[in-house]
């Protein structure tokens, strides 16, 4: 069983390689007003924040991918080093398999070589309070991601079907656990309603995480020439949307943009309609895949100096002033928040 499990963590790389699919975020939808009376100078821009008790390059996180699998090690081994050169967080893929196959856990230790990153560990909402702390203590976590995936468990044919007891599971992990607690959907968007269940549980930081990027139904169905699921490829909620949503319910949670997110005015429109931060998990493994480290790590740079270029269209400073510019919604998204 642990075997066919370390094998469907690489079929899941894959299949993300093979996928075609793509959904819209509806941030083409957000419209940034350009001030051709910036006063900002481009050297003086910040594009740093505090996340987790740490101050990082940018408003962006390596997301949740990977671990447990043949090819794991190498693009954990690769993932981290580009975070600790670019002084950004990672959040690994979930440790489920880590609890009960040792051969997998190097995958994911490799993380606690870098000190001096924010590292995020992972796992489903299935799991108990001593799976958390153990996944945690395996990459000395400084916060853990609980993650939503009942669209993939559905169309997965080893799949979950019980999700009864969801919600008292992340209850009791958000209530013992001794380092934050992120609710992260996997790619089909946290409603306004879910969040507010979230938070009502004492969740301060949610991932959105909406549609718009990797579909894991595409990906699952790639698995099984047997099913046919592409009528439910465009199944979620727009990562804008989503945002905006669960925004709209407190000022005082810190929410994490994801879902789609691929250029530097994806960010600056993520965090101008309410998100504090970003973070990509596709597009990485793409470049990295295909390009290698060095490759990567140019686009990473390349976020960086084009996020800038717009803050300074927008004359903004820094990223607290980049979420006080004024926005307006266009088409289907307006529709969709009226």
């Amino acid at each position: 069983m642990d075997e066919v499990r370390r094998k469907r963590k690489d079929e899941h790389i894959e299949n993300y390689l093979k996928s075609e699919y793509r959904s819209k975020t509806l941030l083409d939808q957000v419209y940034l007003e350009h001030n051709a009376l910036s006063q900002v100078n481009y050297d003086k821009i910040d594009t740093s924040i505090e996340f987790l008790g740490k101050t990082i390059s940018m408003p962006l996180m390596i997301n949740a991918m990977t671990g447990g699998g043949e090819t794991s090690e190498d693009i954990n081994t690769d993932l981290s080093n580009i975070c600790q050169d670019f002084n950004i967080p990672m959040a690994v893929g979930s440790e489920a398999l880590a609890l009960v196959d040792p051969i997998t856990r190097p995958s994911f230790e490799i993380i606690k070589e870098h000190d001096d990153i924010v590292r995020i560990g992972n796992l489903g909402y299935n799991h108990s309070i001593e799976d958390f702390n153990f996944a945690k203590d395996l990459i000395r976590a400084d916060a853990m991601q609980v993650h939503l995936n009942i669209a993939q468990e559905l169309v997965m044919d080893e799949g979950d079907r019980d999700f009864s007891n969801t919600l008292e599971n992340i209850k009791t992990v958000a209530k013992y656990l001794d380092v934050p607690l992120i609710a992260k959907e996997v790619g089909f968007g946290i409603s306004k309603e879910v969040a507010q269940t979230l938070i009502d549980q004492g969740l301060k930081y949610i991932d959105v995480a909406g549609m718009g990027g990797t579909s894991f139904i595409e990906i699952e169905d790639l698995r099984n020439l047997d099913t046919d699921f592409s009528d439910l490829y465009e199944w979620g909620i727009p990562t804008a949307k989503a945002i905006i949503d669960v925004r709209s319910l407190s000022d005082d949670i810190f929410i994490i943009g994801s879902g789609g997110i691929r250029t530097a005015l994806d960010i600056a429109k993520a965090i101008a309609i309410g998100a504090d931060m970003c973070a990509i998990s596709g597009e990485v493994l793409s470049y990295l895949m295909r390009g290698g480290y060095d490759y990567t790590l140019d686009y990473l740079k390349d976020l960086n100096h084009k996020l800038k270029i717009v803050m300074g269209l927008l004359g903004v400073k820094n990223i607290e002033e980049l979420k006080k510019v004024p926005y307006k919604l266009t088409g289907k998204l307006k529709e969709l928040i009226e």
